[in-house]
């Protein structure tokens, strides 16, 4: 395959393998598959028609051992049924090679920061669900180099990502679903770089359909100058599988060593830093611990967000498996140990609260022009912080708790409502001050208080369960 454009073909062909039991005539299907496999990624000539000749020294025989040897069969120099399975299975679409290595002539970014752009979405996922899986694949190979990498939503980015179905401008045609699933060019100028997913595959989060997070992590592997491994626990192995959740998966050391022969391992500042005497860094909370209490709970597009700390858990109905995040590796500008957190749905934006003031974020981006004052919000100024607060969709207000009180605001008009603030006690009753934070799903709020949580029937004006505040987090 010539340099110029050498493009990744990550292909998927699904059918039972046919078990070979002796000769077979020339024009038999698993022969054509045989002989096309063999050409496709072995460099196997189409003017050799050797391959089911027994004589070892034969070129079919060598290229079928070769086959063997590297995707870890036995080398058997025949097409016995194990061959023609691993065949049939998914896998990618460019030449094999032994070991870790890169494409020919090692191409590489010349430079540590590189710029991606999402040009376009799946139907499949929601939007976010999308940026996620490309931001957490591009930190796979981030967290072991010293390349960072910065999305831009206009004009010409190093990496450009999109999704598209048939031929779509490449010369490379995706050819529907249940074949190929995405392609990768290696480092360079133009369309090098670039990533490109089959929009007729069915894209998830999770072990059904096909894993956007996985494959975009081994693509993006080549629009950095990776080639393939023989090695069958690297995320650079030809063939797709799915081993194990996103949020469990790290790289093998084979990839490290690859990614590391092109880019060296991640640097680090040794200017030798004074030692202060300073807090301890919380730890790492645990979601099932039965002590665990929240500092702020939110939604946000359909996702629900629980914060602890410098930390968060990301929920998804898509993912019911929660994500631990650091809040910095989202909203690198916002603080740690938030008082409150609420999604004005009206306004698609999240607002944070921490001490007397608030910030507005929308998607991964804090809005312009933040943080404000709470007071700009029509608090007294006796008001110092927030302890909890809630959207109610169907009225279009949010609630304010500070205290033993709360205050309810008008979204659309951006007002307090007057007769405020009101008793907690008074209103929800069996809800106890001082909350930490609130929740409205369901047509009930939802109130946490430390390691304990209760659902209130505004309906009923009364408290229906009392659960363990991390039992949202499948505890």
């Amino acid at each position: 395959m010539e340099r110029l454009a050498i493009l990744v073909l990550l292909s998927l062909r699904i059918c039972s393998a046919y078990p070979l039991h002796g000769e077979m005539t020339q024009g038999h299907p698993s022969m054509d598959l045989a002989q096309q496999y063999l050409e496709k990624y072995y460099n196997f000539r189409k003017n050799e028609k050797q391959i089911f000749k027994r004589k070892d020294s034969s070129p079919a025989v060598k290229k079928i051992q070769e086959m063997q040897k590297f995707l870890g069969l036995e080398m058997t120099g025949k097409l016995d049924s194990n061959t023609m399975e691993l065949m049939h299975k998914p896998r990618c679409g460019v030449p094999d090679v032994g070991g870790f290595t890169t494409f020919p002539g090692s191409p590489k970014w010349r430079k540590t920061h590189i710029t991606y752009r999402i040009v376009n979405y799946t139907p499949d996922l929601p939007r976010e669900s999308v940026d996620s899986a490309i931001e957490k694949a591009l930190k796979v190979w981030e967290e072991v180099t010293p390349l960072t990498f910065s999305r831009i939503s206009e004009g010409e980015a190093d990496i450009m990502i999109s999704f598209a179905v048939g031929e779509h401008g490449d010369f490379y045609p995706f050819d529907g679903p249940g074949q190929s699933l995405a392609h990768a060019y290696p480092p360079g100028p133009g369309f090098y770089g670039d990533v490109h997913f089959d929009d007729d595959e069915k894209w998830t989060l999770g072990p059904s359909g096909t894993n956007l997070f996985l494959v975009a992590a081994h693509e993006l592997g080549h629009s950095l100058g990776l080639f393939h491994s023989d090695n069958k626990e690297s995320l650079m192995y030809p063939v797709y599988k799915f081993s194990t959740s996103p949020a469990h998966f790290h790289l093998s050391q084979d990839d490290i060593e690859g990614i590391q022969s092109l880019y060296a391992p991640p640097s680090f500042d040794a200017t030798p830093v004074p030692v202060l005497p300073v807090s301890p860094t919380p730890k790492t909370p645990a979601k099932c611990d039965p002590a665990l209490s929240f500092d702020a709970v939110s939604t946000l597009r359909g996702e629900f967000l629980f914060f602890k700390d410098r930390y968060f858990w990301r929920k998804s109905h898509w993912n019911p498996e929660p994500e631990l995040h650091l809040i910095s590796a989202f909203w690198p500008s916002l603080p740690s140990g938030l008082d409150a957190a609420y999604e004005a749905h009206n306004k698609d934006r999240v607002l944070i609260f921490k001490g007397s003031q608030f910030w507005a974020v929308r998607g991964n981006e804090v809005q312009a022009g933040y943080p404000k004052g709470i007071h700009t919000l029509g608090f007294p100024p006796t008001v110092k912080k927030i302890d909890a607060a809630v959207f109610e969709k169907e009225t279009k207000k949010t609630y304010f708790f500070v205290e033993d009180k709360y205050w309810r605001f008008d979204e659309t008009r951006h007002l307090m409502d007057k007769g405020f603030p009101r008793l907690i006690t008074d209103d929800f009753p069996g809800i106890e001050p001082q909350v930490d934070a609130v929740l409205h799903e369901f047509g009930f709020f939802y109130f946490f208080l430390g390691s304990s949580q209760f659902e209130f029937d505004p309906n009923a004006r009364t408290v229906t369960h009392t659960l363990k505040s991390n039992s949202w987090l499948q505890c």
